[in-house]
């Protein structure tokens, strides 16, 4: 029997000796049933997350300028509420109204006159209108410029998308929602498909009433895959041979034994062309596998930013003739494809493409984006100033409050050794208890007085004998007071500029908690009354 023809129609045909080995190796699948972790790559999620909100800021950019009439110099407001009622389909994270206010030198919000809309006191309060600036439209002319330099380039990545299709057609729905990867304009219907009318067509779906892009003209040049044009430019490869997909690991990926093995084996297996027909190798097979891989690989690499959604690829796999849970071979090669999770969605990442955040090639109209990027971190910085200065004022009170408790930790720290002896004053056995009522006056003179307090009460200090005993509550809060030091201190060793054990509101200074004995122990009359008999006053 013969082995299956892989081709027909306008595909390539494949020589005898590949047909055979490919026959051989169809059969059966070797892929060892291990889990592949994932491990992130700092790098390609950077070059994902750096474009956010830049596709919605694009649309929103697009519907102003393309609601302008075509005669008019300068651009004209559009309503909010217009803006508003597109909100889905300009892809606007939230309102639309905040998401304007976030670019304040890119849109400009105007407010029309009240008196001139209308005479009535009662009258529905007025809705402002949006307006690109002048900035943002020379960066837009800039962007018509590139993509008229590459309008060529532009039509063959669309045809090449539509020579990987069975039949030779997609729906319009999805080539408009891989617009912004394949770096077509929103008008492109208008705008590119005319110019080309040997390489496209629009034709009525069949079964349904949307529309589909049509080849018309199939271009056997341009059935050449990037992996095969970087081979032959490279020389040495021959039609039919095996051809190994370059690796990129993130840093610290190590693969199991048996997986590495596995993959070794899996790259020498012959290369099938993306632009070959796959529906005759056998489902669940190496070989179909590496078919598989090189279709992503090549539908990644007609992307000017070599990336897109996870939900794309599935759309375009259906239609593409790729099996059903065809993500998994994306996550059996780590080394090809990297998924990044930033946005909140999937994204496929051609790690090849990429050297840390950088396209290693760039497009021109990815150099134009890059523009936009920083234009909009531009504005966000200029609209934030106030709010800058507002957390700087935060840190600086933050700052001296961090330089006081520093202060009040070094007074803790010089302290503790009044403390040490203040502890071993407020002894079980004290000389009041004991009877042993005798003063000196070389104690009245190493007594230090307040000079802030009033007189009667520096009159009550001098009176009352040193030293006394002190209370439970006295005793607890000192002895706790002295634990927290030690932990201060055994923190501070083992990390330095370790944070406080005790939060800032609950640390009680050294001077405080003398303070609180004084006045609320000492200074107190039913304290006084229980403890000390006082002469009365003449």
């Amino acid at each position: 029997m013969p082995p299956p023809a892989l081709s027909n129609g306008h595909h390539r045909h494949l020589s005898l000796p590949h047909l055979q080995r490919c026959f051989s190796l169809m059969q059966s699948r070797t892929f060892i049933d291990a889990r592949i972790h994932w491990v992130r790559d700092r790098g390609l999620d950077h070059a994902v997350e750096k474009e956010k909100h830049l596709l919605p800021f694009h649309c929103l950019k697009d519907f102003l300028i393309h609601s302008f009439p075509s005669s008019s110099a300068t651009a004209s407001s559009v309503p909010l509420d217009a803006i508003s009622e597109r909100r889905q389909d300009l892809r606007l994270p939230f309102r639309a109204i905040r998401f304007i206010r976030l670019f304040p030198t890119a849109f400009i919000e105007e407010t029309p006159d009240h008196s001139a809309s209308s005479s009535s006191s009662f009258s529905s309060p007025l809705r402002p209108s949006i307006r690109p600036t002048d900035d943002l439209m020379l960066i837009h002319s800039e962007e018509l410029r590139a993509f008229e330099s590459s309008r060529d380039n532009a039509a063959d990545r669309l045809l090449r998308l539509l020579m990987l299709a069975p039949y030779r057609r997609l729906p319009l729905p999805l080539i408009d929602r891989l617009r912004w990867d394949l770096g077509l304009p929103c008008d492109f219907v208008r705008s590119l498909l005319p110019d080309f009318p040997d390489y496209f067509q629009i034709s009525p779906s069949s079964g349904r009433d949307n529309l589909d892009i049509e080849l018309v003209c199939y271009r056997k040049d341009l059935a050449v895959s990037a992996m095969e044009d970087y081979a032959m430019r490279t020389g040495g490869y021959k039609k039919g041979a095996s051809l190994a997909f370059p690796l990129h690991f993130s840093r610290g990926f190590e693969l199991e034994k048996k997986v590495r093995k596995w993959l070794d084996e899996w790259q020498k297996l012959p290369y099938v062309s993306p632009y070959e027909s796959g529906s005759n190798l056998p489902p669940k097979s190496d070989i179909a596998e590496k078919w598989i891989v090189g279709v992503l690989h090549e539908v990644l690499n007609m992307l000017i930013g070599k990336k897109t959604e996870m939900e794309n690829l599935v759309l375009l796999g259906q239609h593409l003739g790729l099996p059903a849970g065809f993500r998994k071979v994306i996550a059996h090669h780590p080394g090809i494809f990297y998924i990044s999770n930033k946005l909140r969605t999937q994204t496929v990442v051609l790690r090849e493409a990429y050297r840390r955040d950088l396209l290693i090639v760039k497009h021109p109209m990815m150099g134009i984006r890059y523009r936009y990027i920083h234009f909009m971190h531009k504005n966000r910085n200029s609209s934030g100033k106030k709010k800058k200065h507002r957390s700087s004022r935060r840190v600086a009170l933050s700052v001296e409050d961090d330089e006081d408790h520093e202060a009040e930790a070094e007074g803790m720290e010089e302290g503790r050794e009044d403390e040490d002896d203040a502890d071993y004053k407020f002894s079980e056995s004290s000389d009041f208890e004991s009877g042993d009522e005798e003063s000196d006056d070389d104690d009245d003179d190493d007594r230090v007085r307040d000079v802030n307090l009033s007189p009667p009460t520096q009159e009550i200090q001098a009176r009352i004998p040193s030293p006394i005993r002190a209370s439970p509550i006295e005793r607890k809060l000192l002895t706790s007071k002295i634990r927290r030091n030690e932990m201060h201190k055994v923190g501070k060793r083992n990390s330095a500029g370790a944070n406080w054990r005790v939060p800032p509101k609950s640390r009680i200074s050294v001077e405080h908690l003398s303070c609180w004995i004084y006045h609320e122990v000492i200074v107190d009359p039913a304290i006084l009354s229980d403890r000390y008999q006082f002469p009365k006053p003449n």
